[in-house]
C-alpha cells in the first residue's frame, strides 16, 4: 500500500528566485521601517545593510547598486516564524488538504470527491480540519468518513496536530476496537455504547498512524522544498522548524549547498533526532542558512481536543487534559541540554502544562536564573497561564513563543473550554511583554496558514479576519504596531540567539528585508488582512520578486 499523494505544480504556486545571486541594492520609494525608525533608503552591500537613511547618502553608498523601487510598498526588518513545522507546510501543499472545511457534511463531500480523483486501495491521508466553526458543533466521526469512504483506510488530522479521526476501515487496519486501552498521554473516544467514535487524542494517534506507509524520501524532499519557497513568496524570512527530523535537516543542507534554499531554518530537532545536539551542542551548515539549535518536547495537549493540561477540570467537559511526555523524561533532555548548551523549546498549552514546564526549568538550573535567561530556553505557545505563572517568564528568563492567529481562532471556542476567569489568562501577550518577558511571534503552520501578515493583524487587533470579535476577548491583550513589528522580527532573532544579526535593519545588520503591499504601520486592520508579499530579500539576495 501507498499514500496518494496530490500533487500540484510548484511553478503554478511559485515565483521565486531563489536562485539569484545576492548583489548591491537601493531600495527606496515607499515605507522603509528599520525597526527603530523610518527611513527613505537603504543601502545592501555584500549582504548586509551598509546604510540606512536618505536616498541620496544610500546612493552613494553603493554606486552602481541595483535600483528597487518599491512604487508605495512598504520595507521591514525580515518577518521570521518562530515557530512552524516545515516539512508540514511542504505536504499541506501536496495532500488531501482540508483547510477551511465549513462543516461535516463539507469534509465529507471534500474526502468522496478526492477519492474519486485518485482511485486505489491504500489509505488516504488528510489534515486541516476544525470543527469549532461547524453547525454540527461536533467532532466528525468514522461513520462520518464510512459515508465517503468505506472501502480503503482514511485519516484524517485535526488542525492543530492533536487529534485525528479514522474511519471504520483505518480502526480495523489499526485493531482498535471497544476493547482497546488508550496509552498514556492520548484518548480514545467513544460512543454511549462503548464503541470507537473513530477520533483519536494526542498519542492516541499512534495507534493508527503506524498503519500508514511513511512518504517517501523524494516526497519528503519535495515537502521541504515546497515549504520553503511557500515560506519565501509570502514575505518570510526564515522559520524556526519544530520537531525536525535529522532526514529533514538533511534536505535543507542540500537545498542551501545548491543555493536552492531561499530563507533561512533553525531546527529544533523531535526528540528522536536530537542525540547530536544534546551530546555537541548547536551547529550551522557552511552557508549559515540552516542551522541546529535544540531539542523541542511536548508537554501536553490542545485546548481545541481537550488535551491541553489545565489545574482545574476544563469548563465544557470532565477531565484536566493530558500529559504527553512524562516529567522525568522531560528532566533527563534538560540535564543533557545544560551540559551541551542545546537549547530547549517544550510545547505547553494549558496552565498545568505551563506550570510543570516552567518547574522544570527552574530546578534544572538549581534557581540559577541568569545561567537560565543565558540559555534561552522556550515555552512553544504560552498559551494560558495562571496569573501566578505569568510573571516567572520574566523572571526565570524563558522565551514565550506565541502565535497570535491561534487567538483569532480560538476565540470560538476558548471561553467555553476554559471559563471567563481562567480566559483573563490566555493568550496574554501584551501582559506577558509589560511584564518583562520576551516574546518571539509565529503561526504554527500548518495549523495556522503561515502568512506574516495574518500574524500581525491578529496580534494588533485580536479580531479575526471578518473583524469579530466575541465579548469579553481580551482586546485589552491586543499590542501595539510596534509590538507587534517586534514580535515577528526582534522576537525571533532573540528566541535563535542571533538579535546582534537579525530583527532591525540597521548597519552590519543581515539585510533580511520582508516587503509588503500595504504599510502595516498605518494601513487599516481590514487592508491588513487583504495585503500581500511583494518582495523578499534574504542576505541581500532576492529570494521572491511578485511586483
Amino acid at each position: 500500500m501507498r499514500v496518494h499523494i496530490l500533487r500540484v505544480a510548484t511553478a503554478a504556486l511559485l515565483a521565486c528566485a531563489s536562485s539569484a545571486a545576492a548583489q548591491d541594492l537601493l531600495i527606496h520609494g515607499g515605507p522603509i521601517h528599520t525597526g527603530e525608525a523610518s527611513v527613505e533608503a537603504l543601502a545592501i552591500k555584500d549582504g548586509k545593510v551598509a546604510f540606512a537613511g536618505p536616498v541620496a547618502q544610500a546612493r552613494r553608498a553603493v554606486p552602481g547598486a541595483k535600483d528597487i523601487d518599491l512604487k508605495g510598498a512598504a520595507a521591514f526588518p525580515g518577518f521570521v516564524d518562530a515557530h512552524a513545522h516545515l516539512s508540514g507546510i511542504g505536504f499541506r501543499e501536496m495532500t488531501l488538504s482540508l483547510e477551511g472545511t465549513a462543516s461535516v457534511e463539507d469534509l465529507v463531500a471534500r474526502l468522496k470527491g478526492w477519492n474519486a480523483a485518485n482511485p486505489g486501495t491504500g489509505p488516504v491521508s488528510g489534515r486541516g480540519w476544525i470543527e469549532t466553526h461547524w453547525p454540527e458543533k461536533r467532532f466528525p466521526s468514522r461513520q462520518d468518513l464510512d459515508r465517503a469512504v468505506s472501502d480503503r483506510p482514511v485519516v484524517l488530522g485535526r488542525a492543530d496536530g492533536h487529534a485525528i479521526v479514522a474511519n471504520t476501515a483505518m480502526l480495523a487496519l489499526a485493531g482498535v476496537t471497544r476493547d482497546t486501552v488508550a496509552p498514556a498521554g492520548g484518548q480514545i473516544l467513544k460512543d454511549p455504547s462503548g464503541e470507537p467514535t473513530g477520533m483519536l487524542i494526542d498519542n492516541a494517534m499512534g495507534l493508527v498512524r503506524g498503519k500508514v506507509p511513511p512518504p517517501s524520501a523524494a516526497a519528503k524532499a519535495e515537502a521541504v522544498k515546497r515549504g520553503v519557497d511557500l515560506y519565501a513568496s509570502r514575505g518570510w524570512t526564515g522559520l524556526h522548524d519544530m520537531g525536525s527530523s535529522s532526514e529533514e535537516v538533511g534536505y535543507q543542507r542540500a537545498l542551501a549547498a545548491n543555493d536552492r534554499l531561499p530563507i533561512r531554518v533553525d531546527n529544533y530537532m523531535s526528540p528522536q533526532d536530537a542525540a547530536t545536539v544534546l551530546s555537541a551542542g548547536p551547529s550551522q551548515d557552511p552557508t549559515g542558512l540552516v542551522r541546529v539549535r535544540g531539542v523541542k518536547m511536548y508537554m501536553d495537549g490542545a485546548l481545541g481536543s481537550r488535551g491541553a493540561a489545565l489545574l482545574a477540570p476544563y469548563a465544557d467537559a470532565e477531565g484536566t487534559g493530558l500529559i504527553l511526555t512524562p516529567r522525568e523524561t522531560i528532566d533527563g533532555v534538560l540535564k543533557q541540554a545544560r551540559a551541551s548548551g542545546a537549547q530547549i523549546a517544550v510545547h505547553a498549552i494549558g496552565d498545568r502544562g505551563n506550570r510543570l514546564v516552567l518547574d522544570a526549568f527552574e530546578q534544572a538550573f538549581g534557581g540559577d536564573t541568569a545561567a537560565l535567561k543565558a540559555a534561552r530556553w522556550r515555552v512553544e505557545h504560552a498559551q494560558v497561564l495562571s496569573p501566578q505563572d505569568l510573571p516567572r517568564f520574566s523572571k526565570l528568563g524563558v522565551i514565550a513563543s506565541m502565535q497570535a492567529s491561534h487567538a483569532i481562532g480560538d476565540l470560538y471556542f476558548a471561553p467555553a473550554r476554559l471559563g471567563p476567569e481562567r480566559l483573563k489568562g490566555a493568550y496574554a501577550w501584551e501582559s506577558l511583554l509589560k511584564s518583562g518577558a520576551v516574546v518571539a511571534g509565529g503561526s504554527d503552520a500548518p495549523v495556522e496558514k503561515g502568512d506574516p501578515l495574518v500574524e500581525f493583524y491578529a496580534a494588533a487587533y485580536r479580531h479575526d479576519l471578518k473583524g469579530f470579535a466575541g465579548p469579553d476577548w481580551g482586546l485589552d491583550e491586543a499590542l501595539s504596531r510596534q509590538q507587534a513589528l517586534a514580535l515577528l522580527t526582534r522576537g525571533p532573532a532573540y528566541a535563535a540567539g542571533r538579535e546582534g544579526e537579525l530583527g532591525l535593519l540597521k548597519a552590519g545588520a543581515a539585510a533580511d528585508i520582508s516587503v509588503f503591499s500595504v504599510d502595516l504601520m498605518t494601513a487599516p486592520f481590514p487592508e491588513i488582512a487583504k495585503a500581500r508579499a511583494v518582495m523578499t530579500v534574504v542576505a541581500g539576495k532576492v529570494v521572491y520578486d511578485g511586483r
